[in-house]
């Protein structure tokens, strides 16, 4: 939290006689990892900006969250919040409303024209970063402000990679993008857009470090038949000519089929009904509960009119008529095989969207850059590639792809390029114990049920949103502080002044400045101040004398 931390004391001053020498545990104040920024992929001190946001420190909020994560708007509108899902809070009344109250601290950053401050020095060590989305964009914004120079070369018109070509506009509109993008190259980081790196090798020689993050905007390809006549089309390509030539989109027609279970194809279905289709159909090869999109998206699709079938794949496209062979899939062992029974299923199109692969071209006669039979660059514990100071990092690498992991890429791989262009080693980040819930003493917290969702609101049953403006969902001022308020501080000392209160033997000191102490030479290890903690910032001891 951001007050000052408890510690402990040996002063032998006392108004009640010394009790030490009683002592067989002693209490201790920690620091705990709460679990929300335990999850975090961005790697965000969320329990201490809720706190500010509680204390009405708007401003301080925000700076708090740009110093992991420069896209805290963005972030509000696509993050899939795993934050909320381990919040402690969730085993009491429900979790704290995260995603939300960032999204309106990020508005205020963009409504205020908040801006980053400039970097105080300046290192003679140029840096390319290949690719302008969240994961090249962070890791340009940590090395510019460290100091180094930044160049970002992009492939499309437009910078901001898979959040602008890869999310569709009703969930993250263009301004806020180019919102804090802006804020970006207004510290001083280059960006030219439209010019591909045809062959790394021949940047080496011009860049003191090289970070690959293009991405993987290559749409796999399904392993189905298709006959001559046919409407079939990758849901990237979709997304890319919805945000480079809107006049030029192709026409789907009345029905359409979506191939696929991930966020990607949720996102085709939900723009096809936005483009004017009356029949939207998903086939994906598992059972809903193993769909990788996330839940939220699935609901909000189902509540727009979108039909998902499941066990079911695609053999053969021909024209409008469609061949689904029927699938078994086993919960337990995983394992998928079909049924011998088949169906048909007609549609003016199909919209594939099972997945998305790296472009290798650029890697052509450079030696040591490595490519895992999953597809993905291979990268060390420094995320530098075979190659000495070439660096990959997002979609590229593996792991899960989704904007807040590329964002958290990008920051790490910032850290590693500054520790290689100085000649340190990088020293790991000491998680800690996490303050799981039952180190918490919830009997001092009231049931405070999370409030509305305002995203609620926008889908009723069987509801078909048709439009492309991003849907209003924001709380107000008073709704988002109350909510920051229902955070337990899980882990961290926020002066309820407990352990003060219920010592029986007067050996916790306070100061004016609200910090708090142990006197060991009047504790009797009792264990009340450690019992009576609600938020788990105590624990006890052996004491060993």
């Amino acid at each position: 939290m951001n007050k000052p931390f408890a510690t402990v004391l040996d002063t032998g001053t006392s108004l009640c006689n010394k009790t030490g020498t009683w002592r067989t545990m002693r209490p201790e104040y920690v620091r705990r990892l709460p679990p929300c920024n335990a999850t975090c992929p961005a790697g965000e001190n969320i329990q201490l900006w809720l706190s500010l946001v509680e204390e009405r420190k708007f401003r301080e909020a925000w700076e708090t969250m740009v110093k992991d994560n420069p896209f805290p708007a963005v972030m509000g509108r696509v993050c899939y919040h795993s934050c909320e899902k381990t919040c402690n809070r969730t085993q009491f009344d429900g979790a704290v409303n995260i995603n939300l109250i960032e999204k309106s601290i990020g508005d205020m950053a963009i409504a205020n024209d908040w801006s980053f401050e400039t970097p105080m020095e300046t290192r003679r060590k140029k840096i390319l970063i290949i690719g302008s989305g969240p994961s090249g964009l962070t890791a340009a914004y940590f090395l510019r402000k460290l100091g180094y120079e930044v160049t970002i070369q992009e492939t499309h018109i437009k910078p901001g990679g898979m959040m602008r070509y890869g999310v569709p506009r009703y969930r993250l509109s263009n301004s806020i993008i180019d919102a804090e993008i802006k804020r970006i190259t207004d510290l001083g980081v280059k960006i030219i857009c439209n010019k591909k790196v045809q062959c790394l090798k021949d940047e080496l020689p011009r860049f003191d470090a090289i970070y690959i993050a293009t991405g993987a905007h290559r749409a796999a390809k399904a392993t189905m038949e298709v006959k001559a006549g046919s409407s079939i089309l990758d849901a990237i390509d979709l997304f890319r000519k919805l945000e480079d030539s809107p006049s030029n989109l192709p026409n789907l027609g009345r029905k359409v089929v979506v191939y696929g279970g991930g966020n990607s194809a949720i996102d085709a279905a939900r723009t096809a009904l936005r483009l004017g289709a009356e029949n939207v159909q998903m086939l994906y090869r598992r059972t809903i509960h193993n769909m990788s999109a996330h839940e939220s998206e699935v609901q909000s699709a189902l509540a727009e009119g979108v039909i998902i079938s499941c066990l079911r794949t695609i053999n053969t496209v021909d024209g409008d008529k469609i061949l689904v062979d029927r699938m078994d899939y086993d919960d337990e062992s995983g394992i998928l095989s079909t049924t011998g029974e088949t169906e048909v299923i007609y549609a003016d199109s199909v919209i594939c969207a099972i997945g998305q692969s790296i472009d290798e071209g650029i890697f052509s006669g450079l030696d040591g850059i490595k490519i895992s039979e999953k597809g993905v660059i291979e990268v060390d514990e420094r995320m530098m590639t075979g190659v000495s100071g070439v660096f990959a990092g997002g979609d590229v690498i593996m792991g899960k792809r989704t904007v807040t992991h590329a964002i958290g890429h990008g920051k790490k791989a910032a850290g590693c390029i500054d520790a290689h262009l100085r000649g340190v080693k990088i020293q790991p980040n000491s998680k800690g114990t996490i303050a799981n819930f039952k180190k918490l003493n919830t009997d001092y917290y009231k049931k405070s049920p999370r409030g509305p969702n305002p995203r609620d609101k926008l889908f009723g049953d069987h509801t078909k949103e048709t439009s492309f403006e991003e849907a209003e969902v924001s709380y107000s001022e008073e709704e988002f502080v109350t909510e920051a308020a229902r955070c337990f501080s899980c882990g961290n000392c926020f002066h309820c002044d407990n352990c003060y209160g219920y010592c029986p033997d007067n050996a916790i000191r306070k100061h004016p400045d609200g910090s708090l102490e142990i006197d060991y030479d009047y504790c009797k290890g009792c264990g009340v101040c450690v019992a009576e903690c609600p938020c788990g910032s105590m624990q006890m001891l052996s004491d060993e004398k």
